[in-house]
């Protein structure tokens, strides 16, 4: 029975192989944190590298004590900065032409609140109201490499409604080109708003997947609407010129609260 027993000797050298185990996974884990690391610096808005620069040693160190007076400093720092970020931006900023153009020759209204990244645009039919939503755009600049393969698109979602609240709704994305300036992924009907607003509702089946004559008969539906290529040539200069408007903003508003 004594030999099915750890030695004093034994006992030791296994707590050491346990410590060495130890000691090679943390130094194993190093690596990976500073992989994810350099991701999310790389991953930063696009705010100017003087802005982030302008944050004082003070904020960047979590946890070292901040005197009410490095922390003024600090604010007052990045305050200017952001100043001059704001008038680079302002002198910059042109909203495009077509946004305005368009909405002085179609049906649809455009609705749309400060702060706000969702946008649509709405139309009375009949006795049915149709909505196109959509979002700001992410301000993604591809690489050289990668600029002739990307186009820009945004995703949209077009709603036909009744007043008891059933309807349709087409999930599309805008594509380039000229003749067909979008596609459609899946189709989803619901008889209430209930239903509609259900995690767990049926999205449709993949449009794909349809009868070649149902996909026809679809998209003319989608044309009654009023869906057409100046409405994607709108939605793509919205959701940019959104963004920047966005972005805009919050210079402001965070260069005012930093001055207070």
């Amino acid at each position: 029975s004594s030999d099915l027993k750890n030695s004093p000797a034994d006992s030791h050298s296994q707590v050491q192989v346990a410590e060495s185990q130890q000691r090679t996974m943390a130094a194993a884990r190093m690596p990976v944190f500073g992989a994810l690391k350099a991701v999310r610096t790389a991953a930063l808005p696009r705010c100017s590298l003087a802005l982030q620069r302008a944050l004082p040693a003070s904020f960047q160190a979590p946890g070292a004590p901040v005197s009410l007076r490095s922390f003024s400093s600090g604010a007052s720092k990045v305050a200017k900065v952001l100043e001059a970020e704001l008038k680079h931006e302002q002198e910059q900023y042109e909203q495009p032409k077509e946004i305005q153009s368009f909405l002085k020759n179609s049906p649809f209204k455009l609705v749309h609140a400060d702060g706000d990244v969702n946008m649509a645009l709405e139309r009375e039919l009949g006795d049915k109201t149709v909505r196109i939503e959509f979002q700001l755009s992410n301000p993604f600049m591809p690489d050289e490499e990668d600029a002739e393969g990307h186009e820009e698109s945004t995703e949209l979602s077009i709603s036909v409604e009744d007043k008891s609240g059933a309807g349709v709704t087409f999930y599309c994305s805008t594509q380039a080109g000229e003749d067909h300036r979008y596609v459609i992924g899946n189709v989803r009907s619901y008889a209430s708003a209930e239903e509609k607003d259900s995690v767990s509702g049926y999205n449709g089946p993949d449009f794909e997947d349809l009868d070649d004559k149902l996909q026809e008969a679809f998209d003319e539906y989608l044309g009654e609407l009023g869906m057409s290529s100046e409405v994607c040539d709108f939605v793509d200069a919205m959701a940019s010129d959104k963004e920047q408007s966005e972005y805009i903003r919050w210079l402001k508003n965070t260069k005012k609260f930093l001055e207070n």
